[in-house]
């Protein structure tokens, strides 16, 4: 099992709207709003790391309202 997190900015006064998209798609175990340079940060998990990246990563940087990402795959 690979697990990653995502860091994503919104923009402006998106953020909340965002957080549910994300929060439905597929491999995202828990997505929250935080404060500092990124506006939500997403944990995911899938089989390969090609699942994490392809499926969660690429859905949510093509998701309208995102501006930027970066994505962090754990070392376990």
């Amino acid at each position: 099992m690979v697990r990653a997190f995502i860091m994503v900015k919104a923009g402006a006064g998106h953020a909340e709207s965002l957080l549910e998209t994300i929060r439905g798609l597929e491999r995202v175990v828990e997505a929250n709003i935080v404060a500092g340079d990124f506006d939500i940060i997403v944990e995911a998990e899938g089989e390969e790391v090609y699942d994490v990246i392809n499926s969660v990563a690429t859905e949510i940087r093509s998701t309208k309202d995102v501006s930027d990402t970066k994505t962090y795959v754990c070392l376990e």
